[in-house]
């Protein structure tokens, strides 16, 4: 499994986790695509366009392994704003699967994560 250095373990003052320690041996967590509804918590929103602006900050709109990035919180952006690199290959439970973020839709979703460079050292 790949770590991604650098990149935020969790959104400071809460327990929404960004990034895992180690692989399960059980496999990855499959992504979803998960709806995200209108009366979502502010703390939840906000964690969504935090963990975005870290994925554009790092990767921006190059192709990405998935690696220790959190399967529960990639699912919230998966299928949207986050798609798979190359569908027809795509193992949606692997470590190593690729993905990639729809700039277009992503910046209609979270504008705010492409203005601030590192919102999560706030």
């Amino acid at each position: 499994m790949l770590k991604h250095r650098g990149f935020p373990g969790r959104l400071p003052g809460t327990d929404y986790q960004f990034t895992i320690r180690r692989a399960n041996p059980k496999g990855a967590t499959p992504l979803i695509a998960r709806e995200r509804y209108r009366d979502r918590r502010n703390p939840d929103k906000k964690a969504d366009w935090v963990f975005m602006s870290a994925l554009w900050y790092h990767f921006g709109d190059q192709p990405f392994e998935r690696g220790n990035l959190d399967g529960g919180r990639l699912s919230w952006l998966f299928g949207r704003e986050v798609k798979p690199y190359d569908p027809d290959t795509f193992d949606p439970a692997d470590y190593e699967a690729l993905l990639v973020i729809d700039e277009a839709r992503a910046r209609a979703s979270f504008p705010e994560a492409f203005e601030e460079q590192e919102p999560w050292e706030k």
